[in-house]
């Protein structure tokens, strides 16, 4: 590997062509739960290729996948969009949430040992330095992992498959938080309180803190979709 090829590149060239479309469609899959793509980016299939450094079919096969799956919306032949979510899919999105990834907290409470609360905790401090610095797309990085290394406690993969796949239908929305959710350090806060509830081994308060999270996010979001659509 040269010093200019990245893991994932190397990685690309290494499948045998009938798994390309499979690692294209994982790639993308990750950056649209990530939040690296704003509702409204295109995604044409050749840039999609280069950027993966795959051929333009598996490409094609892995953006299919995800405009089947509502991930993405085509808007020609050969170009997609992320979606904005309106107002009803934003909020069935948010009561699914609540509902699973409140599961998931509260059954992996009891699981969380003392490496776990220290990655959470180093995970919040790069959180809140990228927020002070306003790199939000490098917050929204470790948000994610935030999240999911609490949910993975719970050892319910097909639970966490679902909670996956709806933040693949809201990850990029979440740019809509900023500033103003940054500013008031919303997150900070409910992450901070779950992870002292992890250490007290308390799932009501872990998930309490959680759901808080979501709920917060959820109303700068709903204020953000009712702004879009006064423009429009």
């Amino acid at each position: 590997m040269n010093d200019n090829t990245t893991e994932e590149e190397s990685s690309a060239s290494e499948l045998p062509s009938g798994r390309l479309s499979d690692f294209a469609y994982s790639s993308i899959k990750e950056q649209l739960t990530r939040g690296v793509y704003k509702p409204g980016h295109k995604l044409p299939i050749r840039s999609v290729a280069e950027m993966l450094k795959v051929g333009a079919t598996p490409a094609r096969e892995a953006i299919n996948r995800l405009v089947f799956e509502g991930a993405l919306v085509m808007v020609g032949p050969k170009t997609v969009i992320v979606p904005h979510l309106d107002l009803a899919a934003l909020y069935e999105a948010t009561q699914m949430r609540l509902a699973l990834e409140g599961l998931a907290t509260e059954r992996g409470t009891l699981c969380a040992t003392n490496d776990v609360v220290d990655k959470l905790l180093a995970l919040q401090e790069k959180i809140t330095l990228s927020l002070d610095e306003k790199r939000y797309s490098d917050a929204l990085h470790d948000n994610k992992e935030f999240h999911f290394t609490i949910y993975r406690l719970c050892e319910m993969p097909h639970l966490l498959s679902t909670i996956e796949a709806l933040w693949l239908r809201v990850g990029a929305a979440f740019h809509d938080l900023y500033p103003e959710f940054a500013e008031a350090k919303y997150g900070v806060h409910n992450h901070l309180a779950a992870i002292e509830a992890l250490v007290d081994k308390d799932p009501s308060a872990v998930r309490a803190a959680m759901e808080n999270d979501i709920r917060d996010g959820y109303r700068r979001l709903k204020k953000a979709a009712q702004e879009r659509l006064k423009r429009e």
